[in-house]
């Protein structure tokens, strides 16, 4: 195996949801500390980096994806010492940390946007920002673009002398102001942003909602029918999404990048129309890699998952970007959910098809998932809890719900809070071990999570965590930049090689699929001695 290549080629990273992974200084949110203190458990679960969800100074209108401040961290996270130390000790495990970047849209609690409202219409602080006159007099929003948390994509301001004036653009909620990206004041200044964390050490920068930082000029109608729904993976020529001008915004970063030593990454958000679109943002001036949402939002069949596959192989080929695995995140249903329901596919943002949810299928499948993933060629991003096998959560009491899209959807979406419930550690009942006993953590978790946690499994070579932690290991052993070569075992069963020393068998059919003359079962999710069943997965070596 060749340890020259840059490490994110083949890396499984961690995702961490900060405000749920560990609290650490006993009010029930997760924080940096917390984060700090469970460093071993990540390096003991054989991930080699972790994505580290926003820390900065935020009002948390969208869970701290509202940024006020991008150079210091929320005194409910900690402090920027507190990160010091944290990516310290980190690097000091063998971890690398990633870091997001929310540039597409402030916090309306920013410095700049504040300075926008106060300066009135005309004032040359609202050049950063997207401010138009409305139509209709005034009265009508300047276009018909759309929330991803639902409803208009603008709000109209009070002007300082108190009359109704312009309107603001935001793509997500209304306390999230999109930025100009024509702005030169704008640019600028997340250059600077972006040098700030690298130079503290960060070993990466994801790059949040990255197909929407740039818009067609004039801003025109994108054409949205009336109650029409946030699709951007179908959208072709929207004017307000992977328009071709965001390139540059990455060139631009790429170049601040390359600057610095140990192969800093750059990783993209980017829901766009199929593979070739995404393979745009992964050119060799670009960023290095992207997660793969037609493989998150893909149901649980060995058709659709092969296509995914092929295609998004085939489109990143020319660019010669590695390809990023995912199955779930802080946005998306937990997959174990998802697995289970007639419906296994994804939609973006939680706006799921709604319907009972057989856990137990959905564990297997979702075992199986894993072992798929972890074979498949380049990188992979887990979420925090997956190899817990945890479950979304879908009866949060309505008050609990803190999510924009509950109240943007009128009450009719609840929203990603499910998938964001704080981790299960230890114990018999909440919290779990997540923060101190008697402490409730910001989402309630379900009294039934007493059989996940993490040290009830720990000790259980048949847990998901077992699953996981042996997989990764032999993952990193035997896999490194190998093709991927189809094996032919039927309709309905995932078979390939990757070299002469390994083949992953996936059985999503109805039947048995035998594994005579495959080879040395290394790891399976099911009982593998007359077959594979259906549902499940294993890794062979000849």
């Amino acid at each position: 195996m060749d340890d020259r290549r840059p490490w994110w080629r083949t890396a499984v990273v961690h995702e961490v949801y900060l405000r749920s992974f560990a609290d650490g200084n006993g009010d029930g949110l997760g924080d940096v500390p917390g984060l700090r203190e469970r460093l071993p458990y990540l390096a003991g679960l054989g991930v080699d980096a972790l994505w580290v969800t926003p820390w900065y100074p935020s009002p948390m209108a969208d869970g701290g994806y509202d940024v006020s401040d991008y150079r210091d961290v929320d005194p409910r996270f900690g402090t920027l010492d507190d990160v010091d130390a944290l990516l310290a000790d980190a690097h000091a495990l063998g971890l690398r940390v990633v870091v997001d970047l929310v540039a597409n849209h402030t916090s309306a609690e920013h410095p700049w946007f504040r300075a926008a409202l106060a300066g009135g219409p005309g004032a040359p602080e609202r050049s950063r920002y997207l401010f138009r006159d409305g139509r209709d007099g005034g009265a009508a929003p300047p276009n018909d673009w759309i929330s991803a948390f639902g409803g208009p994509a603008w709000t109209r301001v009070t002007e300082p002398d108190g009359r109704p004036g312009q309107w603001y653009l935001h793509l997500f909620a209304p306390e999230q102001p999109d930025l100009d990206w024509t702005s030169p004041e704008v640019q600028e200044e997340f250059d600077d942003v972006v040098r700030f964390w690298l130079d503290r050490g960060v070993d990466g920068i994801r790059v949040d909602a990255a197909p929407a930082m740039a818009k067609v000029p004039g801003l025109p109608d994108a054409g949205h029918p009336p109650g029409a729904t946030f699709a951007s993976s179908e959208w072709v020529g929207n004017p307000h999404w992977d328009v071709d001008e965001v390139h540059e915004v990455f060139r631009r970063w790429r170049r601040i990048g390359d600057t610095y030593d140990g192969d800093r990454l750059f990783v993209s958000e980017a829901v766009v129309n199929g593979p070739e679109r995404l393979a745009r943002y992964v050119r060799p001036d670009e960023l290095h890699t992207t997660f793969n949402f037609d493989y998150l939002k893909a149901p649980w069949d060995a058709g659709a998952l092969r296509r995914v596959v092929d295609g998004t192989l085939a489109a990143l080929a020319p660019v010669g970007a590695p390809a990023t695995w995912v199955l779930s995140s802080h946005d998306e249903t937990r997959h174990v959910t998802r697995f289970g329901r007639a419906h296994s596919g994804a939609a973006v943002m939680g706006f799921d098809a709604a319907g009972p949810a057989d856990l137990a299928l959905g564990l297997r499948r979702a075992r199986a998932a894993a072992l798929l993933t972890l074979a498949l060629p380049g990188g992979a991003y887990l979420y925090q809890g997956e190899e817990l096998g945890l479950p979304e959560v879908e009866d949060l009491p309505a008050d609990a719900l803190q999510d924009p899209t509950w109240e943007r959807s009128g009450r009719t979406a609840r929203g990603r809070d499910g998938c964001r419930v704080p981790l299960p550690w230890s114990g018999e009942r909440p919290p779990f071990g997540f923060a101190p006993d008697g402490v409730a953590p910001w989402l309630p978790q379900p009294e039934g999570w007493r059989a996940l946690t993490v040290a009830a499994q720990d000790a259980d070579p048949s847990s998901t965590l077992s699953l996981y932690r042996a997989a990764l290991r032999l993952r990193r052993e035997l896999l490194g930049e190998q093709p991927l070569s189809w094996l032919d075992l039927g309709d309905g069963v995932l078979a390939f090689s990757r070299g002469p020393g390994f083949r992953c068998v996936v059985n999503l059919s109805d039947r048995a699929v035998p594994l005579d003359g495959l080879g040395r079962v290394l790891l399976a999710s099911g009982d593998a001695s007359a077959g594979l069943p259906p549902d499940t997965a294993a890794w062979l070596a000849p």
